[in-house]
């Protein structure tokens, strides 16, 4: 295993202690989260179970034989563990290049405590310099494309991928973004788009980067 991936296990394991006794486990996507299913499949008889933001999260959980819960059957939730793809010194983060953002910001705007896992090369002054994902309602993309060119990017679709939504992803690059809350609202407002990468309105409570928590 190189740095990077360690630096994510030891960020999944240390989430660990977040888990409360009890409880239901709000569950993300991607690398450093497998490695919170694992550790959490030890855990699986101290909770109910977990509510999981992807397919993907969906069937590695089954397989550790945690219960997968529906959401609207849960209401909040008290923990929500996820990685991102960039995250700056105030928590705000980029995520969606595995595809799950939509269900990721729910679950995120659910859950008393959003705790972000990474390992450090996800660290970043400005965020920007990973493409911003944006979900699209398919009929819409031309159109939500136009709309994120004016604001300053350069979108490209994502071909060949269609979200567990059945939508579509444009990745915005070129971006240079100063005012996250500001830049997530206004691309939230374009007619056709389901939701952007940006979690900004909604930032990470608490961000553990190669093990330790980041103040």
């Amino acid at each position: 295993m190189d740095e990077r991936e360690a630096g994510k296990k030891r960020s999944a394991e240390r989430a660990l202690r977040y888990v409360e006794d009890g409880s239901i486990v709000g569950v993300g996507t991607g690398s450093t989260v497998r490695y919170f299913i694992e550790g959490l499949a030890d855990l699986r008889h101290r909770i109910e179970g977990a509510v999981s933001s992807s397919e993907q999260s969906t069937a590695l959980l089954r397989q550790h034989g945690i219960p997968v819960l529906d959401l609207n059957a849960t209401g909040p939730l008290p923990l929500y563990v996820d990685g991102a793809d960039e995250c700056d010194p105030h928590r705000r983060l980029i995520k969606g290049g595995g595809g799950a953002l939509t269900r990721e910001k729910i679950i995120a705007a659910c859950s008393r405590r959003f705790v972000c896992v990474i390992d450090r090369s996800k660290q970043v002054d400005i965020l920007g310099r990973f493409p911003l994902p944006v979900e699209v309602i398919p009929m819409a993309r031309s159109h939500v494309a136009r709309q994120l060119v004016a604001l300053g990017g350069q979108p490209v679709w994502r071909e060949g991928v269609v979200t567990d939504n059945g939508n579509w992803i444009l990745d915005v690059h070129n971006l240079r973004i100063l005012d996250p809350v500001a830049l997530e609202a206004s691309i939230n407002q374009i007619a056709g788009v389901v939701t952007c990468g940006l979690f900004a309105a909604r930032p990470a409570d608490l961000v553990i980067v190669d093990g330790e928590v980041r103040d």
